[in-house]
């Protein structure tokens, strides 16, 4: 019972061909980007949150301290921002790999032709 996909390899996979480079880079950068915001975002929430807080309370911004704020309605606002930052970055790499969703597509896969 010899499997095909592994005869002529020695049981080892073929090393990645050079067509599937962009794979890696794409992903490399997807990574990058996400380490980059997770990396603000645990700033922001855990940092400003709960690290410094009590630095932060010493500063009052319309009768809030801004420790507070931060703990409160500053992380929760950055996550958003950074989600929105996300996916713009994400459809610009998607673009430059060109791995982009055409809406044309996608228009005629749910509505059928026009």
């Amino acid at each position: 019972m010899s499997d095909p996909a592994h005869t002529g390899t020695g049981g080892h996979a073929p090393p990645p061909a050079a067509k599937d480079d962009w794979r890696r880079q794409y992903w490399k950068k997807n990574l990058r980007l996400m380490v980059v915001l997770l990396a603000i975002w645990f700033l922001v929430s855990f940092g400003c949150g709960i690290l410094f807080i009590e630095q932060l309370n010493t500063i009052v911004i319309l009768g809030f301290p801004l420790g507070l704020w931060f703990a409160q309605q500053g992380s929760i606002i950055t996550f958003v921002v950074l989600i929105l930052v996300y996916a713009l970055r994400m459809d610009w790499i998607d673009r430059e790999f060109g791995v982009a969703e055409a809406p044309e597509e996608a228009g005629q896969a749910a509505g059928g032709e026009r």
